[in-house]
């Protein structure tokens, strides 16, 4: 088939679907053809959506026409279709992550702990302020107590602060 003839092809059906959409919309009273959508069920359930009417005006004209045709122009009277049933707003909560209350934290820290497990240590300990750090390090000290856990928080602090420092400056220049 030539470029040409498939043009006039396309021109043809192109034309013919918005002869058919123009009939539809008025045939239900509308102004506009996004409104020719409540009148066009779709096998997901509820009616299309305007985005598909318009793919399919362009990808799919014939298939779009014979849609419109059947349940528009071709019925009695048109019926609007009911929506699709949607899940309430918030009812898709993340199951993925657990809360735990602050005795649970502690009792799992202690249980990391026993096991020397320094990574979930880390991960379960409270984010300390780097002042905080500072000042518990420096008891530590005085009581010549060695607390791993507590230089790992100052360390992570200092880091936080300079990557902080560090975004400021590269957004200042």
């Amino acid at each position: 088939m030539s470029v040409a003839h498939k043009e006039e092809v396309e021109s043809k059906s192109k034309n013919s679907v918005d002869d058919v959409i123009h009939r539809a919309v008025k045939k239900i009273g509308g102004r506009k053809e996004n409104e020719l959508c409540k009148y066009l069920p779709m096998k997901s359930g509820g009616y299309m959506h305007h985005f598909t009417l318009k793919k399919m005006k362009y990808k799919q004209p014939q298939e779009l026409a014979s849609i419109i045709e059947r349940f528009v122009i071709n019925s009695d009277k048109p019926v609007i279709v009911s929506p699709k049933q949607r899940a309430a707003r918030g009812s898709r909560k993340r199951r993925d992550h657990m809360n735990f209350t602050r005795n649970q934290l502690e009792r799992m820290l202690n249980i990391a702990r026993l096991a020397g497990d320094k990574e979930i240590i880390t991960i379960l300990s409270p984010k300390k302020s780097l002042a905080t750090c500072k000042r518990e390090l420096i008891q530590a000290i005085r009581q010549n107590r060695v607390e791993q856990e507590l230089w790992n928080s100052y360390a992570e602090a200092i880091q936080t602060q300079q990557n902080i420092l560090a975004n400021s400056e590269l957004l200042q220049h």
